[in-house]
């Protein structure tokens, strides 16, 4: 979404990220992606994760779920994407058409500011991000091969899981671009 952040607010939209994470860990995702927009922590998952849908009880990282949330300028919320795993992203196009469908007037948003930047023990470093997702995907194709005959719906989960990575290994091309 920061790659195409024109696009939304073209359309009316902020844009907000959520995560379950610290502030401070929020602010280093915020730094290494050089996001346009903010992340809003909810450490607790009881102010916006949990009533959401976004919680995610089967982990226990205690993370949220990936999803998209459209509130109108009335504090109505008008569509709502929850993923099934952390792996399971809404599409962008699909939610760029429902805010067109709202015919909201352009919008601004300030650039985003954070605070203390702490990343968790877990954050993968941002240069390293190309080989994990060149990985992942490299990973998603070999299952799919090797598992060919389980299932339509395997086959379909793989595909889609690569055509994401390969969309997020584009994206992270975009980071470089925003930094400078």
């Amino acid at each position: 979404m920061a790659s195409r952040q024109s696009e939304f607010l073209e359309r009316g939209a902020r844009v907000f990220g959520l995560s379950a994470d610290s502030p401070a860990q929020n602010a280093a995702v915020m730094e290494k992606l050089a996001l346009p927009f903010p992340i809003l922590s909810d450490v607790e998952r009881d102010q916006a994760v949990t009533p959401l849908g976004f919680a995610d009880e089967n982990d226990p990282r205690l993370i949220s779920r990936p999803g998209v949330v459209i509130i109108s300028p009335d504090g109505e919320i008008v569509s709502r994407f929850v993923g099934k795993d952390y792996a399971d992203r809404p599409d962008e196009d699909l939610v760029l058409e429902e805010l067109g469908s709202l015919g909201l007037d352009p919008t601004a948003q300030e650039a985003a500011e954070h605070g203390l930047v702490e990343p968790g023990e877990m954050a993968i470093p941002g240069e390293a991000l190309k080989y994990y997702f060149s990985g992942a995907k490299f990973a998603a194709l070999a299952l799919r091969r090797r598992y060919r005959d389980i299932s339509d719906d395997f086959r379909d989960g793989t595909k889609a899981y690569v055509a994401m990575v390969e969309k997020y290994l584009r994206a992270l091309a975009a980071v470089d671009e925003r930094k400078a």
